[in-house]
């Protein structure tokens, strides 16, 4: 292999025209080759999730976990409480009361038929506990009909951290109701 001097000159420095080194060229084909099965498995077929999306699911798994470890000693507020930081169960938990509920809480839980769920006023108490035991039960008396058979527990479970989210957000609707309760 011979060396080929280059016809050019910069400030009097004159290069040669060696071929690269093949390690250097297996490298970088290699390189190309690799981006472009990343690209098409990640990001185009998404054969597989990425890693962020790896990461968030094995989260949920284990939040998941620790959930059932909980709820094993029966529902208690810490087990009811751990459901309002999980996302997925929160927005299941929207979408059942935007279902089911919403005709006597209204939307934003402010209340209609039902009490206003925003405020710090509540009937049966504002504990967790004392929530899923009204959604699961009913108060037949108050008109709250008994979601526990229609829903399932997981289900119920999933309204109830839901409504904790409403909690003290003190949208304007109907009057309070109940014993005022500390925030």
């Amino acid at each position: 292999m011979t060396d080929k001097l280059r016809e050019h000159s910069f400030d009097g420095i004159q290069e040669f025209d060696n071929k690269l080194p093949n390690w250097w060229l297996f490298i970088l084909y290699g390189s190309i080759v690799f981006s472009l099965g990343y690209w098409l498995v990640f990001h185009t077929f998404k054969i597989v999730d990425l890693p962020v999306a790896q990461y968030n699911k094995e989260m949920v798994a284990i939040a998941d976990a620790q959930l059932a470890a909980a709820m094993e000693g029966g529902i208690t507020n810490e087990s009811l409480l751990m459901m309002v930081d999980m996302p997925e169960s929160l927005a299941e938990g929207k979408a059942l009361f935007d279902q089911y509920c919403v005709v006597c809480h209204l939307e934003k839980g402010q209340g209609l038929v039902g009490p206003n769920l925003t405020d710090n006023f509540w009937i049966h108490g504002a504990e967790p506990v004392n929530i899923h035991h009204i959604v699961t039960n009913g108060v037949l008396d108050k008109g709250m009909v008994a979601w526990g058979s229609q829903l399932g527990p997981k289900r119920v479970n999933k309204v109830v951290s839901y409504v904790m989210t409403l909690k003290n957000t003190n949208i304007e609707g109907k009057a309070p109701e109940g014993e005022q309760v500390p925030e």
